[in-house]
């Protein structure tokens, strides 16, 4: 069983892991653009502040023995996200879509800063 401050900790792994996926995706097309060496610059900063927050989450879940064991997609609407614990292993079930509204706020207040 998962503490409230530990799923917590997780959701926000979770979200900085999909977001790195994203910015991963999006490089390889932002490199073929005619702008790309407007693009790219802003792209490596926002990867490389996104990648450090996301070392510390991980870290700090390591030491309370949590880890992403895998994302499942369920349907269009909803995935599982399975989850090891130092106790038993938890299914946690996110919607995409907010999973992916989360990941554009992260973002976006990543880029204002």
């Amino acid at each position: 069983m998962m503490k409230p401050e530990q799923r917590q900790l997780f959701h926000k792994f979770l979200i900085l892991e999909m977001a790195i996926q994203s910015l991963q995706r999006d490089f390889s097309v932002i490199e073929n653009l005619k702008m790309s060496k407007v693009y790219l610059p802003i792209l490596e900063r926002l990867l490389k502040d996104i990648t450090q927050d996301y070392y510390n989450a991980k870290r700090l879940l390591a030491k309370e023995k949590i880890r992403l064991v895998k994302l499942e997609k369920i349907d269009e609407y909803f995935s599982d996200v399975h989850v090891a614990t130092a106790g038993n292993d938890v299914v946690l079930r996110y919607a995409n879509q907010a999973i992916k509204t989360q990941v554009e706020n992260l973002l976006l207040s990543h880029q204002n800063n």
